[in-house]
Formats: structure tokens, C-alpha cells, sequence
């Protein structure tokens, strides 16, 4: 059974590829961003005017980022914005501001985490990610780079392969990193986890598995962004961040998303080993989990007394 894959929000796709934008292209992406509804009902003139360039410049950025003109612009604007407004609570959708109550920040701090799962999966690009499974699921070896929030979706990603007897190790350390990866070759995986994709020592990393014959994977927001030049495959996230979320929560939240789904990719690929493999290793860690009630409960239901 295939699941659909839902289409990607333009305000996602323009999000992603923002960094690699000209500079005047980059005031058109703003203006869009900040007050889309409106955009889908002005001119191509008075966008132009907003952001202090030309209409051409603004029909090029509709050309960058994947729409065809100014016209389907509008139209997709106008569809995402009723998509939106049909679901959403318009003040969870905003910025934090340092006077939100408690309960307000709650709101919207779940709110921004839910939707970055949502746009996420929406942009996901299904045939690479199963490209990036099978080369998981063959691969000798699967080193794992990342720092800062990086690096502890880097060690869940190891730890989950590890459990069904997959050889991963997870790296932070710049030197560890490079060294790993020049011992990789051909038939071993890196993935290099970068948000911005412009962490020089994820990128470097990743390069140096690459010239080793590794093959090389990211897992980015920003689809052009450095990283990506030195990836085989890249896997892309659709987070954005909001006051006091600088990178460590929203980016975060998606890049799991994505791991989750690589995970269980590859444990479908070696099903009856994975599913032994988890059972050992749930075992094994058995005794060190206290008994509650509930195991209690079910322990006197299965041997009756």
C-alpha cells in the first residue's frame, strides 16, 4: 500500500531555497513570507514596489523557485493560504513575544513543532529517501556526523541502527570525524545531519567519505546549501524557527521525523533480523527497568496466580 504524497507548501520551497536567492530576489521571498493572503491579491507591480526592485526580478524568483510565473505564484499563495486558515489558529501561528503567558507559549511552541512534522513530511522526497534505505540497508558501515542540536539526532540515528544490528557509529568530534570517514570506501554510508547545511565540520566530514568512496548523504533544510554539494542523496526538513527557538527545537523535531522514517525503512528491508534484534536487546535491558503496577498486574494475569 503507497501512501500519497502530499504537495509541498510554495511558502515551504521558498523557506528552503532562501539562502541561495539573489539578494533582490531574497526582499521578494520576504515580502511573500511576511503576509502571503495579501501577496495572492496584489499586482505583480505593487510586489515589485514592496520590495524595492523590478517585475522582472520578481518573475525570476518565481522561476526559482519551481513556480512559473507570477500569475501560478498567486494561485498557489491563494490555495495555501485557504488550506491554512481552514485548520489553523491564527494566533498560535505567530512569533513568541516576551509578554505570551505560559499557556500561550505552550500553544505555540506545539503548534510550530506539529507543522514542521507536517511540512516536513510533505516535502519529503519519498524516492530518495528509499534510495537512501536501500544504500542503509546494504551498507558495511554507517558513520553519522552532526554538532551542536545536530549531534544528538546524529547518536539516535546510531542508536537505532545499532539495536537491529546494524554497524553505525555517531561522531561530533571534528577530528574523530574526518578520521572516520577517510577510513570509509566504497560500500559504507555517511550522513552528514546539518540544518543549515553550512557547518564546516559536517561539510568537511562528508566530503572527505566522499573522497574515500563512501557514499555520502544529507539531511539538511536548505536544499542548496554547501552541504549539498558533497551529498549523493539529500533528504531535506521544512522547519522554521521562532523567537527563542534558534535552530535546537524546530530543526530538531523535523530531522527526527525524517531519521524515524529512514529507520524503519531499513528495519523492513531485514525484517526478521531487525524484529530478533530488538527483542534481545529489550531483554537485555530488561532487569534494569523497575517493576510497575501494571507489569505486576499482567504478570499475575499470564501465570494465574
Amino acid at each position: 500500500m503507497t501512501t500519497e504524497h502530499i504537495e509541498s507548501s510554495p511558502l515551504v520551497r521558498i523557506r528552503s531555497l532562501l539562502p541561495g536567492l539573489a539578494r533582490a530576489e531574497q526582499r521578494v521571498a520576504k515580502v511573500v513570507l511576511d503576509n502571503p493572503s495579501s501577496v495572492a491579491r496584489r499586482s505583480i507591480t505593487e510586489v515589485a514596489d514592496a520590495a524595492g526592485t523590478s517585475e522582472t526580478t520578481v518573475t525570476r524568483f518565481c522561476k526559482a523557485i519551481g513556480v512559473g510565473g507570477y500569475p501560478e505564484l498567486r494561485i498557489a499563495l491563494a490555495a495555501d493560504t485557504a488550506r491554512t486558515e481552514a485548520r489553523i489558529d491564527r494566533d498560535l501561528g505567530g512569533e513568541i513575544d516576551p509578554e505570551d503567558d505560559l499557556a500561550t507559549v505552550v500553544g505555540k511552541v506545539t503548534f510550530a513543532d506539529a507543522r514542521a512534522v507536517e511540512e516536513t513530511a510533505g516535502q519529503l522526497d519519498i524516492e530518495i529517501l528509499q534510495r537512501v534505505v536501500a544504500a542503509i540497508a546494504a551498507a558495511g558501515r554507517v558513520d553519522v556526523y552532526g554538532v551542536g542540536a545536530s549531534a544528538f539526532v546524529a547518536a539516535d540515528l546510531q542508536q537505532k541502527l545499532h539495536r537491529i544490528g546494524r554497524v553505525s557509529f555517531a561522531w561530533n568530534d571534528t577530528h574523530i570525524m574526518l578520521t572516520s570517514a577517510a577510513v570509509l570506501g566504497p560500500g559504507d554510508v555517511a550522513v552528514g545531519i546539518s540544518h543549515t547545511g553550512a557547518t564546516t565540520d559536517t561539510v568537511e566530514s562528508l566530503r572527505e567519505a566522499r573522497r574515500a568512496g563512501a557514499t555520502t548523504v544529507a539531511l539538511t533544510n536548505f536544499p542548496t546549501s554547501p552541504i549539498t554539494e558533497v551529498a549523493d542523496l539529500v533528504l531535506t526538513t521544512a522547519a522554521r524557527e521562532t523567537t527563542f527557538r534558534s535552530g535546537a527545537m524546530a530543526s530538531r523535531i523535523a530531522q527526527l521525523t525524517v531519521i524515524d522514517c529512514l529507520f524503519i525503512g531499513v528495519a523492513q528491508r531485514h525484517l526478521d533480523r531487525s524484529m530478533r534484534a530488538l527483542d534481545d536487546t529489550r531483554e537485555a535491558v530488561g532487569s534494569h527497568r523497575l517493576e510497575t503496577r501494571q507489569d505486576g498486574r499482567r504478570k499475575i494475569r499470564e501465570t494465574g496466580k
